[in-house]
């Protein structure tokens, strides 16, 4: 449908709309003049009655004086209610309220579509659009490609060096060592060479965290991108394992970055709730997984993980403290978890808040060496070295 036939399909509605309730307002019944002359009437014949009643001897004379009083109450009353109807009512009262009520339909629908609709985007039904979101992923650019654009293309004199040093190297558990040191080091290139040779010396034996971890490399080397040659890997590690958490986490990145937060949703919803205690790609998820549920029209509220951050009495304190005593109990809870994670180590999750809040506190030196202690901790693990690692240069670290 063209932009002009949809405004003219739209504008012909809310005219429909606005003739519907400008009937409805003509059909209205209304106090008018009319029926309070009725009332008036109806308390003559009141003050008729009391005279017969008073001739009669059925009531007394105070009474019939008490009864003369309520009526000429209800008498002044009515007198007024007639003022004020012929100062109200008349030809332009009716005017105003259409035209309040056309600018409501038109100039306030056109203002609300504006706001929360699209304007110009063409029609189609949710089975088309999923289908071209689909096409667009599998259409998506390439691992090379992507490093162009990004500036990053690989060097070949470095590969044809990497590929001589390499081939000698039969033992995969050496290589498995270089590829820890290479990627801990930031050398992405470097550490995709030595897992391909990892993959490539294991051959079928290869497991689910060879396959995942090679696409982790590939992933950090183009700055999160997702790229068939990753998806390449992911698929391998799920064929292996389809609970590889950190698989799914990466296949969940790749719908997300394709905008199908349906299939976000289906890979990352197990790990939100069930996940790994502690590990990077679940803190990660439950950070955004609402979001991803809301963009994919589903409701959803994440579960509560224990012992992750202040409890709600804590917050409804914070609240009525002044920002004195809240910056001190702030620091109070920071010099915990710093002390926990000293005597009784910890997750992943909560080196990154440590790092994270060291650095809010502008304490840069004791969040560079919580990093440096935590890069100890997790030495080999390279997943959770990565996310560590982002958090360091967010917070302003030297990595």
């Amino acid at each position: 449908m063209a932009d002009w036939e949809f405004w003219a399909v739209a504008a012909l509605l809310a005219l429909a709309v606005a003739a519907v309730l400008i009937a409805a307002l003509g059909r209205a019944p209304v106090a008018g003049p009319g029926g309070i002359e009725a009332d008036l009437v109806v308390y003559k014949d009141q003050l008729a009655e009391i005279d017969r009643d008073l001739a009669r001897g059925t009531i007394g004379q105070e009474e019939a004086a008490r009864l003369r009083a309520e009526v000429g109450r209800r008498v002044i009353e009515a007198d007024r209610a007639r003022k004020a109807a012929e100062t109200t009512e008349g030809p332009g009262r009716s005017g105003v309220l259409v035209a309040v009520i056309l600018a409501l339909v038109l100039a306030g629908g056109l203002a609300v579509y504006w706001g929360l609709g699209a304007p110009g985007y063409p029609d189609m039904a949710l089975k088309p659009r999923l289908e071209a979101l689909d096409a667009g992923i599998a259409a998506r650019p390439s691992q090379e490609a992507e490093l162009a654009k990004l500036g990053k293309s690989r060097d070949a004199a470095l590969d044809a060096r990497l590929a001589g040093e390499l081939a000698t190297v039969t033992d995969p558990d050496v290589l498995q060592e270089e590829f820890r040191v290479r990627f801990e080091a930031g050398e992405t290139q470097a550490a995709v060479r030595v897992q391909e040779r990892i993959l490539a010396l294991k051959g079928e034996d290869a497991g689910s965290s060879d396959h995942a971890n090679m696409a982790l490399a590939l992933v950090v080397e183009a700055e999160g991108y997702v790229s068939p040659e990753a998806e390449a890997e992911l698929r391998k590690s799920l064929q292996v394992d389809m609970g590889n958490e950190l698989a799914r986490y990466l296949v969940g990145e790749m719908f997300l970055q394709g905008g199908r937060y349906d299939q976000t949703f289906r890979f990352w919803r197990p790990l939100a709730e069930g996940g790994t205690p502690g590990s990077p790609w679940v803190a990660s998820i439950r950070e955004r997984i609402e979001q991803v549920a809301e963009l994919a029209g589903i409701r959803y509220a994440l579960p509560a993980a224990e012992g992750a951050g202040p409890s709600a009495e804590d917050m409804a304190a914070a609240g009525d403290m002044s920002p004195e005593d809240r910056q001190q109990m702030i620091e109070g809870m920071v010099a915990q978890l710093s002390d926990r994670l000293a005597t009784e180590g910890g997750s992943v999750e909560d080196w990154n808040k440590l790092i994270r809040s060291l650095a809010v506190l502008e304490r840069v030196p004791e969040a560079q060496a919580a990093y440096d202690k935590a890069r100890a901790v997790f030495e080999g693990q390279a997943a959770e070295l990565s996310f560590l690692k982002q958090a360091a240069v967010e917070s302003g670290l030297k990595p």
